[in-house]
């Protein structure tokens, strides 16, 4: 059985500002830092063998913080990246929908929808997001840490065949994977952030 908690990112200026912001490459902003220190503290007694992270500024400051806090390896990996969300970068929902008005009739959140022009289909994140789960599971190291996005975090939920939701940032998903079933053990954790929230 391994055991992943995967976590998404501290906020950067755009999350503040409602903004997508996929394969734009920004860093943490203040609060975002302070997310990725409550989230290293929240974590201690995981006992992680190693952290791996999406190769974007503001997961790999988030998991920065988390191996540095335990003295643990940090793993690099391009599948583990947002959404590319081509057009839609930098645009709020509503200017998104005052371009697509189509889309006002499915949930924000709703990844697996996105086809934004320009960018990536949900498929193709689902893609890259299983790949990197197959050598995960290959690997056999348990317990791990995952340091990814929004849209990467609907992508392992659905190749888990686990349950979704809206995921904050700097939130904590927890999962068991086994042989012939992946089990949910805490969706969207954000009792740690306290004040950093």
């Amino acid at each position: 059985m391994l055991h992943v908690a995967l976590i998404r990112h501290g906020p950067t200026e755009w999350n503040e500002t409602g903004r997508f912001q996929g394969s734009t490459d920004l860093p943490l902003s203040e609060r975002g830092r302070a997310h990725a220190l409550a989230i290293a503290s929240a974590l201690g007694a995981d006992g992680f063998r190693k952290v791996y992270s999406s190769d974007m500024q503001r997961a790999r400051e988030t998991a920065r913080a988390l191996a540095d806090a335990y003295g643990v390896p940090l793993v690099d990996d391009s599948r583990l990246r947002e959404f590319d969300f081509g057009r839609w970068e930098g645009l709020t929902w509503d200017e998104i929908l005052a371009h697509d008005p189509e889309l006002a009739r499915r949930p924000r959140n709703a990844a697996r929808y996105y086809r934004p022009a320009g960018g990536e289909s949900f498929e193709q994140v689902r893609r890259r997001v299983r790949a990197f789960l197959d050598d995960l599971i290959a690997k056999g190291e348990s317990p791990v840490a995952v340091v990814t996005h929004a849209g990467a975090l609907h992508a392992f939920c659905a190749e888990l065949e686990l349950e979704t939701t809206r995921f904050s940032p700097g939130g904590i998903t927890r999962v068991a994977i086994g042989e012939d079933r992946a089990r949910l053990l805490r969706l969207n954790d954000v009792g740690h952030l306290g004040v950093a929230n």
